[in-house]
């Protein structure tokens, strides 16, 4: 079955083709990144009117690139919430004219859904996906040309998955830290949310906190290179039960670094990357990331305890590039039973709209009336 997803839920305008929800023939993602740098965040109205500009011409490339016509494609598959609102309402309209158009049947997927089934795709490596993930070692293996789900050093091949139910998924991006039990495909129980911040939006703030470019998570790994992990302490956000809060923590950083350069706590929190020195940072950086990765897998460890029958452990979003959760999680709970995406599929990507379509599909999911079909900016997953 080849399905095209969109996706355009945020400020990426993305669609891909994929057969049988896992093996990718095209994906192709145009990012705003550059262009929100500047602010240091995403701006919805321009993003919905990038999303108009290149939409159409990322839909043609991804049928170019996968090389089928769109007699070949079975289905059309489209984020419809959450999201911003524009962003998602040039997608949906998108998917909808051309459902209608090439009497093909749609599929409204939910945004965390597709990044959890991120974790089923693998694709040819290319020379770009070699330098990405060079610098993520026994994340993928050339075995028959393709790279696998799975994270460990003994990879199989990834036409055999070695994802067991029931599992555990942490979904960590900008928008969204969540945990959530699987039972099998398309079920999906939530068992932790965060109650304010999302881990993600919360590296950005403190990014930007220390003068560090948009987006935050990779900035702040890399600023942390050569900081000292355990440099500073910060509390971590007591919070029952599985659930999280991370606005506590970036105050604890704001405080920590007003502290460190002796300034009061009115002092403005975008000048204060005027008085940081280089080594700061890192350390700030190092201390920070060591923080935020702790207190998301000591929360997944909570919920191992609450559900020891658990076989697999999912994370996705785009926070499960980050290399040192990935090694961490690792070393918690095994590598024979953690699994993350390839690093390209780990941000927001249609690719993984069409995978969750895909076992939507199977799971008996009826397609929707493009004529009817809403957008939903805020909604829980079901």
């Amino acid at each position: 079955m080849l399905i095209l997803g969109i996706e355009t839920s945020c400020d990426e305008t993305a669609a891909a083709v994929v057969e049988d929800g896992s093996k990718v023939l095209s994906n192709v993602v145009v990012s705003q990144i550059d262009i929100f740098a500047e602010y240091g965040g995403v701006i919805p109205e321009v993003a919905a009117r990038n999303h108009l500009e290149v939409m159409m011409p990322v839909v043609k490339k991804a049928l170019k690139d996968a090389k089928k016509t769109w007699d070949d494609i079975d289905a059309i598959a489209v984020t419809h919430t959450p999201g911003l609102l524009g962003s998602l309402l040039i997608g949906t309209l998108t998917a909808r004219t051309l459902a209608i158009v090439h009497k093909k049947p749609l599929y409204a997927v939910h945004h965390l859904k597709s990044h959890i089934y991120a974790n089923w795709l693998h694709a040819p490596i290319d020379e770009k996906d070699k330098n990405i993930l060079s610098g993520l070692p026994e994340l993928a293996s050339e075995d028959e040309g393709l790279s696998p789900v799975k994270t460990g050093a003994k990879n199989p091949s990834p036409k055999e998955s070695l994802l067991s139910f029931p599992l555990l998924a942490l979904v960590v991006s900008g928008g969204h830290t969540q945990i959530l039990r699987m039972d099998a495909h398309n079920h999906f129980e939530i068992i932790g949310t965060t109650r304010d911040d999302a881990v993600g939006e919360c590296f950005d703030k403190v990014a930007k906190i220390l003068g560090l470019p948009y987006p935050g998570g990779p900035a702040i790994t890399k600023a942390g290179k050569t900081g000292g992990k355990n440099r500073y302490k910060f509390p971590k956000p007591k919070v029952e039960g599985l659930d999280f809060s991370f606005s506590g923590l970036k105050t604890a950083v704001l405080r920590t670094v007003q502290k460190e350069l002796g300034l009061p706590i009115n002092h403005p929190s975008h000048d204060l990357k005027n008085h940081l020195k280089e080594a700061q940072i890192a350390d700030f950086s190092a201390s920070f990331e060591k923080t935020a990765t702790d207190y998301l897998l000591e929360k997944l460890e909570k919920a191992y305890e609450m559900y020891p029958e658990t076989k697999s452990f999912v994370i996705a979003g785009g926070v499960s590039a980050n290399e040192l959760l990935r090694e961490e999680a690792k070393n918690r709970f095994g590598e024979e039973k953690v699994f993350f995406p390839n690093p390209k599929f780990s941000g927001d990507n249609g690719a993984m709209v069409a995978a969750a379509a895909y076992f939507e599909i199977k799971s008996g999911v009826k397609p929707t009336d493009p004529y009817k079909l809403n957008i939903l900016p805020r909604s829980e997953i079901k």
